[in-house]
C-alpha cells in the first residue's frame, strides 16, 4: 500500500471559522468531528449520556474506511488495536465451503488495509483524536429541540432537555437511526423502517475455543466468517489479537412492537441454529446457560428527501440519522465515517461565513453522498435476501455464481501488480465485496476526487494542506 494523505489542521481567522454543534459522539459523530477541527472550525460534541463511550461488539473496517481513518491521522493509533483478517469465507449453513476473498490481496489491489476492531476500541482513538484537536465534549446533553427561525437565518439554536440554549452556526445531526434532529429537519415523527431481522451480539473469550481443534483455526488464523442459510445468517471474526471471539447472529425478528432491544435467552439463540453447521453449536455452547443476551431490531431508512439540510445552511445530517442500512455489507458506520470526512472538507473550502457558503458547502456534502449511500441501503437488503435462501433452485444457483466468481477473481488477481478498477459498476458475485460484487465502486472511494469533481469551479477554495 502506498502512503496515505493526511490531513493538517487549516489555521483560519474569525471572518471564516465556523462554530459548529455536533449532536450525538457515537462514531459518525466524533469522525465528523475530527473533520470540522481539521477544516479549521470550532466544535463541541454534545452527547445525551451521562459518559462519552461506546458499547457492543465488533466492527469489521473496510479499505475505504481505513483511508478515511488514516487521512485524520489515526493509523498508528489504531495498529495495536487492530486484527488484519487474512481472507473472508462464506459457508452454507451445514459448513460446505462456498467461496472465499483473499483480504490481503484486495488490501493491495484496493490500497487499504481491511481491520477488525473491537467497536470501543475504534470509538476511544477516535475520541482521544477529536480531543487532542481541540473539540468540547459536553455529557448530559439530551437534544430536544434546534429552533431555527427562518430559512434565511444564520444561526440555529440547541434546546436541551434541561432548558440549556445554546446558539451556534451549523448544527450537525448524528444522533442515530432514532434521530430526534431527523424529525425537527422534517416537521414531524419519522419512524425507521422495518426490516423483519434481529442480532443477537456476543463476545468469547477464546480459552476454551483453543482447547478444541476443531475451532482452535478459527483463532489462530483470523478469517472473517459467514454462514447463510434458510431465513437466517452468521458471521464471525477474531478480535485484540485472538483474545476475545465476535459473533453476530441474525434471525427472523420476533420482537414485540415499539421495541429497539430486549432481553433473550441463551436457549432460544441456540435453538435457531441447532440443525447448523456443528461449530456453531459449539461456540454457542461455551456461552454461559445464564449469560445475559439482548435482541437488537435490524431497521433501516432508505434516505431522507427532499435533501439532508435545512435551507438556512444551519443543521445537517450524516451517518444512520439519513441512512441507516442492515449491516449485511459491513458499511453502515463507514458510511458515517466517509459523511464526516466529506463534510469536514467541503467545510474546508469555506472562504467565509456567509449563508450562501454554507449552503454551498452542504449541499455539495450531499451531492457527493446521497447516491453512494442509497446503494449501500439496497445492496445491504440485497443481502439479506441472498444470504437468507432456502434450499432449492435460487440457492443453488447462487452457490454456483459463489464458485464461478472465485475462479474469476483467481484469475484477475494472478495479474501482476493489479489495481482495483473504478466504476460505477456492480457485478453477479453473491460475495460482495469482490470485483464482480460491488468491490469496484465499495472499496475505491476516494473522498478527494470526488469533492473535487463537484465543487463548482466558480467558488474560491481554501486549499488543504497535508502531509505525505
Amino acid at each position: 500500500m502506498t502512503s496515505h494523505r493526511v490531513q493538517e489542521p487549516i489555521q483560519r481567522d474569525a471572518s471564516s471559522k465556523l462554530n459548529v454543534i455536533i449532536v450525538g459522539a457515537g462514531l459518525g459523530g466524533l469522525g465528523a468531528a475530527i473533520a470540522i477541527l481539521l477544516a479549521g472550525h470550532n466544535v463541541t460534541v454534545l452527547e445525551s449520556a451521562p459518559a462519552i463511550g461506546e458499547v457492543g461488539a465488533g466492527i469489521q473496517v473496510l479499505p475505504n474506511s481505513a483511508r478515511v481513518l488514516f487521512s485524520w491521522g489515526l493509523r498508528e493509533k489504531l495498529e495495536p488495536y487492530a486484527t488484519w483478517p487474512r481472507k473472508c469465507n462464506f459457508l452454507s449453513w451445514k459448513g460446505t465451503h462456498l467461496s472465499e476473498m483473499d483480504y490481503h490481496a484486495y488490501a493491495q489491489g484496493a490500497d487499504g488495509p481491511f481491520m477488525d476492531f473491537h467497536r470501543a476500541n475504534l470509538h476511544l482513538c477516535l475520541l482521544e483524536r477529536a480531543q487532542e484537536l481541540g473539540a468540547t465534549l459536553v455529557t448530559n446533553a439530551r437534544v430536544s429541540n434546534v429552533e431555527i427561525e427562518s430559512d434565511s437565518a444564520t444561526e440555529a439554536t440547541v434546546v436541551l432537555a434541561d432548558g440549556r440554549r445554546m446558539t451556534t452556526d451549523l448544527v450537525v445531526g448524528a444522533d442515530g437511526i432514532n434521530s430526534r434532529l431527523r424529525e425537527v429537519l422534517l416537521g414531524r415523527a419519522d419512524p425507521p423502517v422495518l426490516t423483519g431481522d434481529l442480532a443477537y451480539r456476543l463476545l468469547l473469550k477464546t480459552d476454551e475455543m483453543l482447547k478444541d481443534p476443531e475451532l482452535r483455526p478459527l483463532v489462530e488464523d483470523p478469517q472473517v466468517n459467514y454462514w447463510v442459510g434458510p431465513d437466517a445468517h452468521a458471521v464471525n471474526y477474531v478480535l485484540r489479537g485472538g483474545e476475545l471471539f465476535n459473533m453476530v447472529l441474525l434471525v427472523p425478528d420476533d420482537m414485540p412492537e415499539g421495541a429497539s432491544t430486549i432481553a433473550g435467552t441463551v436457549d432460544e439463540m441456540r435453538a435457531h441454529y441447532s440443525d447448523w453447521d456443528p461449530r456453531i453449536s459449539k461456540l454457542l455452547r461455551l456461552c454461559d446457560d445464564k449469560a445475559d443476551v439482548t435482541k437488537w431490531r435490524l431497521c433501516i431508512r432508505p434516505n431522507l428527501y427532499p435533501t439532508w439540510s435545512h435551507p438556512s445552511g444551519t443543521l445537517t445530517l450524516l451517518g444512520d440519522a439519513v441512512h441507516a442500512t442492515l449491516p449485511y455489507l459491513a458499511s453502515g458506520a463507514g458510511m458515517a465515517l466517509e459523511d464526516g470526512g466529506v463534510l469536514g472538507l467541503c467545510l474546508a473550502r469555506m472562504t467565509d461565513r456567509s449563508r450562501t457558503s454554507k449552503r454551498k458547502a452542504l449541499q455539495v456534502y450531499e451531492d457527493c453522498r446521497r447516491e453512494r449511500t442509497e446503494k449501500i441501503v439496497a445492496r445491504g437488503s440485497y443481502n439479506q435476501h441472498m444470504y437468507h435462501l432456502h434450499d432449492g433452485p435460487e440457492q443453488e444457483a447462487r452457490d454456483e455464481r459463489f464458485r464461478a466468481f472465485a475462479e474469476a477473481d483467481r484469475q484477475w488477481m494472478s495479474e501482476p501488480n493489479f489495481v482495483l478498477p473504478v466504476t460505477s459498476e456492480t457485478g453477479e458475485d453473491p460475495f460482495p465485496w469482490r470485483y464482480h460484487g460491488v468491490g469496484r465502486w465499495l472499496l475505491t472511494y476516494d473522498m478527494e476526487k470526488d469533492l473535487a469533481a463537484r465543487w463548482p469551479a466558480e467558488v474560491d477554495e481554501a486549499p488543504v494542506r497535508a502531509n505525505i
